[in-house]
């Protein structure tokens, strides 16, 4: 079987090099030019940073890919679905609102935003997953639907329960509505362990759906009410809650696996993964730790799932940085794998082998380094 090629770029530039320049040529020998964009709709997905996070990708990176698209005689909108959690993205008001707080706008990005799931997040087509295992009709944010040609731009990082957000991660969850968002995190809802409660109340001003309360003196999650999105597991510094399902994670991978599938079957697409300041956390917290391993480089492919394992198999070929939560936790625990030893509980490799089984890409790659 023939492997999929993914281009990469290191970050090291020059004058008259930038890494806009890197980029654009990257995604010109990765072969972006040939796809068909005359007077097409291309929907850019990324993700706009909750504000007080400092690790998303910029707005320049972004103009780089709407100016190549526009170039070939396209029509390029940056997107992204509201949030299932509380914070600043959970509305299409005040999703614009963070965006352009943290640079993005016309001006900056040569494109128009568009929140794809709509004002409430409830703008969503039910688009059915061909073979899917676990989900058989996504919840999909409409304009996503309604382009004509995907491009998939997602910084690469670490996450508290996939194990890294990748491309995958960025398509299957990023491209859910908010009921898309609770089927995929339906998967495992979190205990409370009493005796390390606190009550501190931050679980509670954490949750969208209004499902902690305290009425017994500790907090106490109410399973009717819950849609397991584990915003709750992160907000808590004294480890009170936990997810006892063993194979939560595994399944929410899964589930993302079947999304992506959902959105990107039966249209061209194009997948850039830029690896820089790898943070152990997702870009949906309000705040970033400091990065676990040194810069890698920018990636493109046409397949998202050798995409995303070329880019954690040079992760882990990284040294680790000092003082990093990634330092600190191979002090106790070595899987052999920086972003398993960051999250323990975590698979990422659930999510390949799955995007795999169910089409959507190969584990197999060839590497072709472009300068």
């Amino acid at each position: 079987m023939e492997k999929s090629k993914v281009y990469f770029t290191d970050m090291r530039t020059s004058d008259g090099n930038s890494l806009l320049k890197k980029l654009d040529r990257l995604m010109q020998k990765a072969g972006i030019e040939n796809i068909d964009f005359n007077n097409k709709f291309v929907a850019i997905k990324m993700h706009f940073g909750e504000p007080g996070n400092l690790s998303f990708l910029r707005p320049n990176y972004a103009k780089v890919v709407a100016d190549k698209v526009k170039s070939l005689g396209g029509y390029p909108f940056l997107t992204d679905c509201n949030t299932l959690y509380v914070g600043r993205r959970k509305n299409a008001l005040e999703h614009i609102d963070s965006a352009m707080e943290n640079g993005f706008s016309p001006m900056s990005t040569g494109c128009q935003m568009i929140i794809a799931d709509g004002l409430k997040g409830t703008d969503d087509v039910d688009v059915p997953v061909n073979g899917g295992e676990y989900i058989e009709k996504a919840h999909i944010g409409r304009a996503i639907m309604d382009a004509d040609i995907f491009i998939a731009l997602t910084h690469f990082k670490g996450h508290e329960a996939t194990g890294f957000g990748g491309a995958l991660k960025n398509i299957g969850m990023g491209c859910g509505s908010r009921a898309g968002k609770m089927d995929m995190h339906a998967g495992g809802k979190p205990e409370v362990l009493a005796e390390k409660c606190v009550k501190c109340t931050v679980c509670s001003k954490n949750c969208a759906q209004d499902a902690i309360s305290f009425e017994t003196g500790k907090a106490y999650i109410d399973h009717n009410k819950c849609v397991g999105c584990g915003r709750c597991l992160g907000a808590c510094n004294f480890d009170a809650i936990v997810n006892n399902n063993s194979v939560a994670n595994d399944e929410l991978n899964c589930r993302i696996a079947e999304y992506t599938k959902a959105v990107i079957d039966g249209r061209p697409c194009f997948y850039i993964n830029v690896v820089t300041d790898v943070s152990p956390y997702c870009d949906c917290h309000g705040n970033n730790d400091m990065p676990i391993i040194p810069n890698v480089g920018l990636f493109a492919s046409f397949d998202p799932v050798a995409l995303d394992v070329a880019c954690a198999d040079a992760c882990n070929k990284m040294p680790v940085i000092s003082g990093s939560k990634l330092d600190e936790e191979t002090h106790h625990h070595n899987h052999n794998d920086h972003f398993t030893n960051t999250f323990p509980e975590t698979n990422w490799r659930s999510a390949v082998i799955h995007g795999e089984k169910i089409g959507i890409g190969k584990i197999d790659y060839e590497l072709v380094v472009s300068k």
